[in-house]
């Protein structure tokens, strides 16, 4: 009993250690996040596996930079590229930024409002699309920090939805074995595209801004903005790992689902989420279907936030007006403002001709075109001493760091070839 309870407190303990990481891992994962990585299941059944784990320590890397930097100068990713860098360079991050995240969050309001309407058909999809699009506004506006930011974290657990999924049907797990440690490429145009999706999609250049400012957001209500030291760095450090962890955790298991349920069941085009759950129906079952459909919900209510509020500190560190979630709306006015164009202009462009499937592509075209430099500017960031001081990067940061800089581009070069031939 004695040795039970040590347990349970150091699990607790380890939970409240969890905050900007676990919310950044998880928000990855969102509806658009899960139609990509279904339709990389459907398509090539388990053949994609192996990109869970090769983007875990790219993903880790990157985002321990950002968390680093954010605690280090007490400012957002963007508030430092305005101090350190060229307005240029700022402008060009927000000229790419804007439309790719109000892309992704109308891709992500669709989805919801279309898995929505599956579970209750008797209900149109944009009625579903305009509650959650007002809930997630009353939400964002009247809480108060601490309590938006347990219900993100409280929210991420809905995730563990798609770790069950895959055991309600009868898996080949020497299959599976292979599909995570043996990388199977195809040097086919659809292929290279879904390669390239998966890495859009888990590597995104909004969850560099947010995880910036969150950790600085985190540090100024856990009133450690005094001194920092090795004991803080290794606690977020933890957050990090675990959440990026998490997220591609999430994601191997997704296309684990699809690419046995899906693929074997002989349905291989999958375009949008609401596709994937109603495939999954006939081939694995009523609960399966359940599940994974309410995934879809839960992500989408934690993912969207992440994305409206990383963009809404962009547009207001690059002007220099007030912002934080720990501000009532009269305090920073157009920082309220900025999510909620943002909400709204998603929610609007599902029903003014821009349909999801093309939101994702384009959104997925432009965090591709700006990660690569948004990366070479961390990685010089992180190694600048005159900013960072004594946290600059170590060996293996760089190592991963630069690894990422060399794949991102060459995904970058491959989305544009791809889109032009």
């Amino acid at each position: 009993m004695n040795h039970s309870k040590k347990r349970f407190h150091k699990l607790l303990r380890f939970w409240k250690l969890l905050g900007p990481g676990l919310v950044t891992g998880a928000s990855d994962d969102d509806p658009s996040g899960i139609a990509t990585y279904s339709q990389a299941g459907a398509q090539y059944g388990l053949s994609t596996l192996w990109t869970a784990l090769v983007t875990f320590p790219l993903m880790a890397a990157i985002q321990e930079m950002c968390a680093r930097i954010g605690m280090v100068t007490s400012q957002g990713l963007t508030g430092t590229l305005k101090t350190n860098y060229s307005k240029p360079v700022l402008y060009l991050m927000l000229l790419f930024s804007f439309p790719a995240i109000v892309m992704n969050i109308g891709a992500d309001i669709a989805g919801m409002g279309a898995v929505g309407n599956l579970l209750f058909p008797s209900i149109h999809a944009i009625f579903f699309s305009v509650f959650f699009t007002l809930l997630l506004l009353i939400l964002i506006i009247y809480l108060p920090y601490q309590k938006f930011a347990a219900i993100l974290k409280y929210l991420s657990v809905v995730l563990l939805i798609y770790l069950i999924v895959p055991f309600l049907y009868q898996q080949d797990w020497r299959a599976v074995i292979k599909g995570a440690l043996i990388p199977e490429i195809t040097f086919d145009k659809h292929y290279i595209g879904i390669l390239v999706g998966i890495l859009g999609t888990t590597i995104s250049p909004y969850l560099f801004f947010w995880q910036a400012t969150m950790s600085v957001e985190n540090r100024k209500h856990k009133k450690k903005l005094l001194v920092l030291n090795k004991k803080i760095m290794h606690d977020m450090q933890q957050d990090v790992d675990f959440g990026m962890f998490f997220s591609n955790l999430v994601m191997f298991f997704i296309i684990l689902t699809t690419g046995t349920v899906l693929f074997n069941g002989g349905v291989h085009q999958i375009d949008t989420v609401e596709q994937a759950a109603l495939a999954l129906k006939p081939l694995a079952g009523e609960f399966a279907y359940l599940l994974f459909a309410t995934g879809v919900i839960g992500t989408g209510l934690l993912a969207i936030p992440v994305l409206c509020g990383s963009l809404s500190y962009i547009i207001t560190e690059t002007f220099g007006w007030e912002q934080g979630l720990d501000k009532k709306f009269h305090e920073a006015k157009a920082f309220y403002m900025v999510i909620v164009v943002s909400l709204i202009l998603g929610l609007l462009m599902n029903y003014v001709g821009v349909s999801p499937i093309k939101a994702l592509i384009w959104s997925a075209i432009l965090y591709g075109l700006t990660a690569p430099v948004l990366i070479a500017v961390i990685l010089h960031i992180a190694n600048n001493k005159k900013v960072m001081g004594d946290f600059v990067n170590g060996t293996w940061s760089n190592i991963f760091g630069f690894l990422t800089l060399i794949l991102m581009t060459a995904a970058a070069v491959t989305m544009v070839y791809l889109q032009l031939t």
